[in-house]
C-alpha cells in the first residue's frame, strides 16, 4: 500500500473510530441532568436500555445519533476527499467511490468499534447494533431489507430483542454473500465482520436465554401479546 493510501486510511479510520466514541445514550443522558444509563436496568449504553429505563423520547434521540454517526462514517467520512492523498475515482453500484469500497468497509467497523468500546467513556459503551444500521445504511441501503426484515420476524416469534439484532446480523452476512451486491468482497467481509462483532457484544444476552433469565419485549411478541390478553 503507498504511503498517501495508508495515510488516508489511518486518518479516515482513525476519524470514525473516535465518531463511534460519541455514544449517543451518553450523550444524550449528559444532557438529562446526568443520567448514565450504563448504572440502570441492562448496565448497556444502546437504545434498548434508553427506551427500557428512560422513556421513548430519550431513546429516540438516542437511536438518531447512533444510526447518524454510523451513516457519517461510512458516507461521508469515507468518501472525503483529502487534499493531497485521496485519488480520483468512478462510482460503484451502491454509491461509494470504487477505489474507496474497502475504506468504506473500515469506516463502518471503526465506528462500531468506537461505539462499543468508546474512547471518550472507559470504553463502556453499546452494542453496535443502532451504528451497524447507519453504517450498512451508508454502504448499501438495500440491504437493511433482509437484516431488518429478519430483526422483526425474530422479535415477534422469539421476543429477545438480542436474539433479533444478531440473527438479523447473519442475515446482513449471508444477503451480501449470496445477493447480487456490488462491490461484493468488500460487503461480504464488512457482513461476516459485523455478524461477528455483533455476536461478541450480546455474549450477556446469550448467557441470559441459555439460563431463562434474558426478558423479553412483550410489545413485539407474538406469543406476549397472546398471554397479556388472554
Amino acid at each position: 500500500m503507498e504511503v498517501p493510501m495508508l495515510t488516508e486510511w489511518l486518518i479516515k479510520v482513525g476519524l470514525s473510530y473516535l465518531l463511534g466514541s460519541l455514544v449517543g445514550g451518553l450523550l444524550v443522558g449528559r444532557l438529562y441532568g446526568g443520567v448514565d444509563i450504563r448504572r440502570l436496568g441492562s448496565g448497556n449504553a444502546g437504545g434498548t436500555n434508553a427506551l427500557r429505563t428512560q422513556g421513548k423520547a430519550f431513546a429516540f434521540w438516542v437511536m438518531l445519533i447512533d444510526i447518524g454517526k454510523g451513516w457519517v462514517a461510512t458516507r461521508v467520512l469515507a468518501p472525503f476527499v483529502i487534499p493531497g492523498l485521496s485519488g480520483a475515482a468512478g462510482v460503484a453500484g451502491v454509491g461509494i467511490p470504487q477505489s474507496h469500497d474497502w475504506i468504506a468497509v473500515a469506516c463502518g467497523i471503526a465506528v462500531m468499534l468506537g461505539h462499543v468500546y468508546p474512547l471518550w467513556y472507559g470504553f463502556r459503551g453499546g452494542k453496535g447494533v443502532a451504528t451497524l444500521v447507519g453504517a450498512v445504511l451508508g454502504l448499501g441501503p438495500a440491504l437493511l431489507l433482509p437484516m431488518l426484515g429478519t430483526w422483526l420476524v425474530a422479535a415477534v416469534l422469539f421476543g429477545y430483542v438480542g436474539l433479533a439484532s444478531m440473527l438479523g446480523a447473519v442475515a446482513l452476512a449471508v444477503a451480501a454473500a449470496l445477493g447480487a451486491w456490488e462491490p461484493r468482497a468488500p460487503l461480504v467481509t464488512f457482513g461476516m465482520a459485523t455478524a461477528v462483532l455483533i455476536a461478541f457484544t450480546h455474549r450477556s444476552n446469550i448467557g441470559r436465554m441459555l439460563a431463562g433469565t434474558e426478558p423479553r419485549a412483550r410489545r413485539l411478541w407474538l406469543f406476549g401479546l397472546r398471554r397479556g390478553s388472554a
